[in-house]
């Protein structure tokens, strides 16, 4: 076996205050004070790359394995095709030898009998599978020994996956008497274009996967090479490196595989920006109109993120003291909430605006979201914004890695984007470092408010 490790720390959220300090103050007092805890890293046979934490705080491991198995890999006919493989995982294994084959019902005893808990779904980029145990090593072991059956030998029941893909289309039914669903579909689509991004699942994307696609998806997608595993918890770095073995060992085994950098992606071109704008206005009978403004925005390796991070929390990410908020719901009354975030993913995922309001108050809401974004670009943010936005950020950085989830949800984030393993410990100094220049020119940059998609679903016709 051959291994790299690199080491650095973290600050540790867990500290010897865990029981009994519960003010935000004292928890970044441990934050400060505290031993760190580090992340640490392998590249197992030139595979896969395992990250982990160790936490000794709980007798307790929680591990996350994505896959390059995401939705923008469904077929054009068949949108839904990687949620419905990360479905089908849990209804049933087959067996190989000492373990024996188990059905649904089976399987839900097995994993309830050891105390664990193991679930599986897909979102546009990575199929992610999470998997929590108790660390009593008679009770890891086998916890670990049927993930990796239920992970790399799903039966994939013909009788089973027609009731779920029953169950899934009516979900779909269901979301289009919905105003938000609607408008979030809509927005999707059209700011993604023909990118993967905005493909949508329906009822005849749904009705046309067949068992023999779940097979094939799993078949091609579910290999070590397109895998990257994090965990954190009460195990040390032996540990972590085999139970990331154990959890992929039945998994195909390719000899060689490329550099990590360049396994992932390789055929996911960019999202194109927007050259004109869209209204899209659909009558709906309900109390309120849901609005959704935007365009695509910038992938997570873009060097603008912490400008942009910083600049969108006074935007419209802060809450009750953004600029938006201020100017739609507390000078005119127009809404109860507005807000504004940007999710960059591999390429250039949504920026959006959203909020709800009276159907008949609909524009008046959106001239004023175009009035503050147009000032804010004009003339950016103010110095006594900036600090106070950098202040609520870093302040606020404590509540983000306060629990061994939150903690394995950063170290995934970071496994799977390849960001630099101090990117939490040094987290907050890139927040503080965020100037007013940094901030206008990325919002210059990347904001074309004239190319808007514009999304109100509610009113008469």
């Amino acid at each position: 076996m051959k291994t790299s490790r690199v080491i650095y720390s973290i600050p540790n959220p867990l500290g010897a205050c865990f029981k009994t300090c519960f003010s935000i103050a004292t928890l970044l007092w441990a934050l400060s004070s505290q031993a760190a805890l580090p992340i640490e890293h392998a590249r197992i046979n030139d595979s896969f790359e395992v990250y982990w934490v160790q936490s000794h705080a709980l007798p307790m491991v929680d591990i996350q394995i994505d896959f390059d198995a995401g939705s923008r890999l469904d077929p054009p006919n068949k949108s839904g095709l990687a949620s419905s493989t990360a479905l089908m995982l849990s209804k049933g294994v087959k067996g190989k030898g000492a373990n024996q084959a188990l059905d649904e019902n089976q399987l839900g005893e097995a994993w309830a009998e050891l105390g664990a808990g193991f679930a599986a779904g897909a979102a546009q980029d990575r199929l992610s599978i999470t998997l929590r145990s108790l660390v009593k090593p008679e009770l890891l072991s086998k916890a670990i020994a049927l993930a990796a059956q239920e992970i790399a030998m799903p039966t994939f029941d013909t009788t089973i996956w027609k009731r779920e893909r029953s169950a899934f289309i009516s979900s779909i039914k269901e979301g289009e008497t919905q105003p938000a669903s609607i408008a979030g579909k809509l927005f999707q689509s059209h700011v993604m274009g023909s990118h993967p991004y905005g493909a949508i699942p329906s009822e005849k994307s749904v009705g046309a996967i067949e068992v023999r696609d779940l097979e094939q998806f799993h078949r091609v997608y579910f290999n070590t090479c397109h895998a990257v595993v994090s965990m954190v918890g009460d195990v040390d770095a032996k540990q972590a490196v085999e139970i990331a073995k154990g959890l992929l060992s039945q998994l195909p085994q390719p000899k060689r595989c490329s550099d990590a950098s360049q396994q992932v992606w390789p055929n996911l071109q960019p999202v194109k920006p927007l050259v004109a704008s869209e209204d899209l206005r659909v009558p709906f009978k309900s109390a309120q109109a849901h609005v959704l403004m935007g365009q695509p925005g910038v992938p997570r390796s873009d060097e603008r993120y912490f400008p942009l991070l910083v600049g969108n929390y006074i935007l419209g990410g802060g809450g009750f003291v953004s600029r938006l908020t201020d100017q739609v719901r507390e000078k005119r009354g127009l809404s109860y909430s507005v807000y504004s975030y940007f999710i960059p993913q591999v390429q250039a995922g949504p920026f959006t605006i959203g909020l709800q309001t009276r159907a008949d108050q609909a524009n008046q809401a959106i001239d004023v979201v175009h009035q503050v974004v147009t000032e804010f670009l004009r003339d950016g943010p103010t110095a006594e914004e900036l600090k106070a936005a950098k202040d609520n950020l870093i302040g606020g950085f404590a509540l983000r890695i306060d629990s061994n989830k939150k903690l394995l949800d950063n170290v995934a984030n970071i496994a799977w984007n390849h960001l630099p393993l101090d990117y939490l410990q040094t987290w907050t100094q890139q927040v503080d470092r965020v100037s007013l220049d940094d901030i206008n020119q990325a919002f210059r940059s990347v904001l074309e408010p004239k190319h808007w998609v514009t999304v109100v679903v509610g009113g008469a016709p």
